[in-house]
């Protein structure tokens, strides 16, 4: 089956246990569908560069997933329609990486930037 990634931004009234909670959802709609939900990250709350639906803010989660193209399409879609889900990046891989995504390292496990000149 395919692999895929989403980053999903709920809105920033959600309590933590909510926003996981449309996590853990959106995984049994996927597993209903014939996929599965690999791993996900609870980022939480983060200052977005713009307003969305005036909201400043936002709870971020990152999902991966081995599902067929129909799973995600009925995840996508009872994503939009949910009140709560802001907005969804879905991205088709072909792997996923391993261990902890850039925004979960420490600083220092991210690697050196380049200097300034």
């Amino acid at each position: 089956m395919p692999l895929y990634e989403h980053v999903m931004i709920a809105r920033q009234d959600l309590s933590n246990a909510q926003a996981e909670g449309l996590i853990e959802h959106f995984g049994t709609v996927l597993s209903d569908n014939g996929g599965k939900l690999v791993e996900n990250e609870y980022w939480g709350v983060k200052t977005m560069a713009y307003k969305i639906n005036k909201n400043r803010k936002g709870h971020y989660a990152f999902l991966k997933t081995d599902a067929p193209a129909e799973a995600i399409q009925e995840m996508e879609r009872l994503m939009r329609l949910h009140d709560d889900v802001m907005r969804v990046l879905t991205i088709k891989v072909d792997e996923h990486e391993e261990g902890p995504s850039v925004q979960m390292q420490k600083r220092e496990e991210r690697g050196e930037r380049r200097e300034r000149r």
